[in-house]
């Protein structure tokens, strides 16, 4: 499982810090898909990038019990100068994974055929997300997290990527930061509302949606 244990998180402001998150409890088991509501600044992202290791924590741990992936989509830690393929061999080497098989699914997955061979950095912003794409699925965790579900491409694309993520990996856990209580009702089994920088947890997820939209 994963343990958020007195999450607090701060950023400087100008000569004063702002308080994001404020002694934030979460527990996330082996499975469960937990949705985390709120508003635009209310945190959902800095929690996601927390449990994610993306970022630390002002106060408070975070305790992984299960693998965790960075969250999906994620492109900051990619090498500009590099190519998309020098970016998956790097990943493969980090992880202990064969460089050959993420060759072949980010290749699949991808579609960006000779682009692969050329600079991250002279990629499109759809490009640039479905390559983070392809390497966040590359590598199997327990849990992953997932930062609002940003699809770009084509419906054939949006296929590929429902179907790599909710239905082949089912039995993941994973943690999604959304706005649209659709996805939220269709996906998960559990939610959280951070709202004024506290987390409340509900394991009724419509009854969490309907407290969301009222706020």
């Amino acid at each position: 499982m994963i343990t958020c244990q007195n999450i607090c998180k701060s950023y400087k402001h100008g000569s004063r810090r702002k308080q994001v998150l404020n002694d934030v409890n979460l527990v996330v088991n082996p499975g469960e898909r937990v949705a985390l509501l709120g508003r635009n600044g209310a945190g959902k992202s800095t929690l996601i990038k927390l449990i994610g290791g993306v970022e630390m924590p002002t106060s408070g741990k975070v305790i992984h019990g299960m693998s965790v992936s960075w969250p999906l989509g994620f492109a900051g830690g990619f090498q500009g100068s590099l190519t998309g393929y020098d970016n998956a061999r790097f990943i493969s080497r980090i992880y202990q994974r064969d460089y050959g098989d993420m060759r072949a699914f980010v290749e699949d997955f991808t579609e960006l055929g000779s682009q692969l061979a050329m600079p991250v950095k002279t990629y499109s912003s759809g490009m640039r997300a479905r390559l983070a794409f392809a390497l966040s699925l590359a590598i199997e965790f327990d849990c992953y997290l997932i930062d609002e579900i940003i699809l770009v491409g084509d419906q054939n694309f949006h296929r590929k990527c429902h179907y790599e993520l909710f239905e082949k990996r089912a039995d993941r856990a994973m943690v999604l930061a959304s706005h649209s209580t659709e996805v939220v009702r269709e996906l998960c089994n559990r939610a959280v509302i951070i709202n004024k920088g506290e987390a409340t947890a509900y394991d009724d997820v419509n009854l969490a949606v309907d407290i969301y939209t009222a706020l």
